[in-house]
């Protein structure tokens, strides 16, 4: 049953050195606060998993967190490159970064493999594709009802998964509303789970098919208010396209991500 923790504890209790952490969202909802404060907490050696790997991957590995990707894309949104990601990979900077790339198709057969407790996923896709040239985790396999060949890929089955959603009920019921992405997958298929919400209340208020994600596949709710700035949360703040626009040239310049990560992340946080 989930657990009310501030940020900070869960953060401290729940992810280890060396984990394999998956931070879900998709183009709104993206754990920035969680992210901030795994930063603060100095985490280091973490496999990340996402579909997606935006600013906030930029972020955790531009400030040496991470050792592993595990990714189907990855890039600033309209925008262009993550150059602390390209750093890393290109010039080991702050540390080298080993890189795991899927399709989107694969990471979220894998999500919801995962999520079934199966070891593997199994889909209709990479014939023709050049990926299984560098990622010996993509198998061909034959059904042995139809003798066709698929592809097989392991299961995504992460250590800790992050995500942020609009809201919480008093029994730790959360509610995800607007685009949903592979949120509910990530968190049943991992072993303990860290979900953000803008704010707790009686009742969730959930419609007709809404995404309720039950408090017994939660380990710990934290409340942070703007927790998914700068994307947006459906019913609560837009997303801040200048920022986005602002990175790319925060990111192209060590000293000035340093800088950024300063004022923005380790000031803010001691505050």
């Amino acid at each position: 049953m989930a657990e009310f923790l501030s940020l900070q504890d869960a953060v401290k209790t729940l992810i280890k050195d060396g984990d394999t952490v998956a931070m879900e969202g998709f183009t709104h909802l993206i754990p920035f606060a969680a992210g901030h404060e795994i930063i603060r907490q100095e985490k280091r050696d973490l496999t990340l998993i996402r579909m997606t790997p935006d600013l906030v991957y930029d972020q955790l590995i531009g400030a040496g967190c991470v050792k592993k990707l595990i990714f189907s894309w990855g890039g600033n949104p309209g925008v262009g490159s993550l150059h602390r990601m390209r750093d890393a990979v290109q010039a080991g900077w702050p540390r080298p970064l080993e890189l795991v790339e899927h399709s989107h198709a694969a990471m979220a057969n894998a999500f919801e493999a995962g999520a079934a407790g199966l070891p593997l996923a199994v889909l209709r896709g990479y014939i023709g594709s050049d990926l299984p040239m560098v990622n010996d985790q993509i198998r061909f396999i034959e059904c042995p009802f139809t003798s066709e060949r698929l592809a097989a890929v392991p299961s995504i089955r992460p250590d800790v998964t992050v995500i942020h959603a609009q809201r919480a009920d008093r029994k730790g019921n959360v509610l995800v509303e607007g685009i949903v992405g592979v949120q509910k997958e990530a968190v049943l298929a991992a072993k303990c789970s860290i979900v953000t919400v803008e704010e707790i209340v009686d009742d969730l208020g959930a419609s007709v098919n809404a995404c309720v994600i039950p408090s017994w596949a939660i380990t710990a709710i934290a409340v942070a208010e703007r927790g998914a700035a700068p994307s947006y949360a459906l019913g609560y703040y837009e997303r801040d396209n200048a920022f986005y626009k602002n990175w790319d040239g925060i990111a192209r310049d060590r000293e000035l991500f340093q800088n950024w990560l300063k004022e923005n992340v380790f000031e803010k946080g001691a505050a």
